[in-house]
């Protein structure tokens, strides 16, 4: 089962959690209380599930469409390293990823 480390956006590790193959990246940031707000809940529309992929298995994820590519032109603090968590399915090659909040993240849906 692949190793997912969620980071905050000063760095300091979160919370480390197993996920099986087939997961979502955004169902499991959510479900483990991640400030990802997902508000077209992963039809693409927005870019509120943005995260950093710092490390792990980055070279295993598929490469971001152009559709991804331009939603994350919409992006708070975007970086080569940005990623839609709506996007990124985890896989049984996948053994593990390191996930931070990037800079100026806002949840909504907490508000």
């Amino acid at each position: 089962m692949p190793q997912i480390r969620f980071f905050a956006q000063d760095g300091t590790l979160v919370e480390s959690v197993e996920a099986p193959s087939g997961t979502r990246l955004l169902d499991l940031a959510q479900i483990h209380g991640q400030p990802l707000e997902g508000s077209c809940e992963g039809a693409m529309a927005c870019s509120t599930c943005h995260v950093l992929i710092i490390g792990g298995d980055v070279d295993k994820l598929p490469e971001p469409s152009d559709e991804e590519e331009d939603m994350l032109d919409f992006a708070v603090g975007a970086s080569r390293a940005s990623r839609l968590a709506c996007q990124i399915m985890l896989t049984a090659d996948i053994a593990s990823l390191d996930v931070r909040m990037p800079p100026g993240v806002i949840d909504m849906s907490r508000k």
